[in-house]
C-alpha cells in the first residue's frame, strides 16, 4: 500500500503541476479515441501500450476479456459499452486478449477454478471459446500452443458476443463504427491484430486495417 500512497504523491507533485492545463481540459469532457475492452490482469496496461493519455481511451477490463451477450447478465459491461458507444460516440472498439491469460488457462483446465464459482459463471460467456479449442484444435497439444489459441479464438468469440449490443449493432449498420480483435504478447511487446481477409492474426504493423486508424490519433504530449 506505501508504494500506491507514494506514486499518488509523485504524480501531484511531478506529473499533475507539469502538465495541469491537459487535466484543466479534461474538467469540459471526454472524446475518447475508442473503447479498449482488456483483461483485468496487471500486466496489462492499455495507456501505456497504446501511448495514449488521460481522456483518450474508454477501458473496460474483465477478466478474460469477457464481454457478456446482451441480456444475459444485468452487469456494468453492457452499461459501458452502450455509454461508449451511443453517448461518447467511439468510433472504434478494440477487443484485446493477451498472452498467458490465466482466464483462459481456466477454460483449459476446469479443475483449476473448481473452487471459484464467480470465475465459472463469467467464464460461461466463453463456452463458445471452449468448444471451438475442444473440436477443432485436437492437433495442438503443446500447452503454451493451446493456451494461446485459446486466447486468438476468445477474442473472436468476444467479438460476436459484443455485436449482440444494440448500440453497437446500430453504430455497425451506419459504418459509424469498427470493431478489432487484438492479441497482446507481454513478453515481447508485440500486438497482433484479426485481419478478417486472412482468417488470422497477423502483427499489428502489417494489418493496418485492423488497426485503429493511425489519423485519429493526435496525441497529446507524453507524461
Amino acid at each position: 500500500m506505501q508504494k500506491l500512497v507514494q506514486g499518488v504523491h509523485q504524480f501531484q507533485r511531478d506529473i499533475f503541476s507539469e502538465h495541469r492545463q491537459l487535466f484543466a481540459r479534461l474538467v469540459q469532457g471526454q472524446s475518447p479515441l475508442a473503447l479498449f475492452i482488456t483483461c483485468s490482469d496487471s500486466r496489462i496496461n492499455p495507456n501505456l501500450l497504446t501511448q495514449t493519455q488521460p481522456g483518450q481511451l474508454f477501458i473496460l477490463r474483465t477478466a478474460g476479456n469477457i464481454v457478456p451477450p446482451y441480456g444475459a447478465v444485468r452487469g456494468g459491461e453492457a452499461g459501458t459499452i452502450e455509454y461508449a458507444v451511443a453517448v461518447l460516440k467511439v468510433r472504434d472498439i478494440i477487443v484485446c486478449g493477451h498472452s498467458h491469460c490465466g482466464a483462459m488457462n481456466g477454460l483449459l483446465a476446469p479443475e483449476s477454478i473448481a473452487e471459484l464459482p464467480a470465475v465459472q459463471a463469467l467464464l460461461k460467456h466463453a463456452e463458445a471459446t471452449q468448444r471451438i479449442i475442444r473440436e477443432n484444435y485436437g492437433h495442438i497439444t503443446e500447452k503454451a500452443a493451446r493456451l494461446m489459441a485459446t486466447v486468438e479464438e476468445n477474442v473472436l468469440v468476444q467479438l460476436e458476443n459484443l455485436r449482440t449490443h444494440p448500440s453497437v449493432a446500430a453504430a455497425l449498420s451506419r459504418q459509424d463504427l469498427n470493431v478489432h480483435g487484438w492479441v497482446y504478447k507481454f513478453e515481447t511487446g508485440q500486438v497482433f491484430a484479426y485481419h478478417p481477409d486472412e482468417g488470422h492474426f497477423l502483427p499489428l504493423e502489417e494489418t493496418a486495417s485492423a488497426a485503429v486508424a493511425p489519423a485519429r490519433i493526435s496525441p497529446l504530449p507524453p507524461i
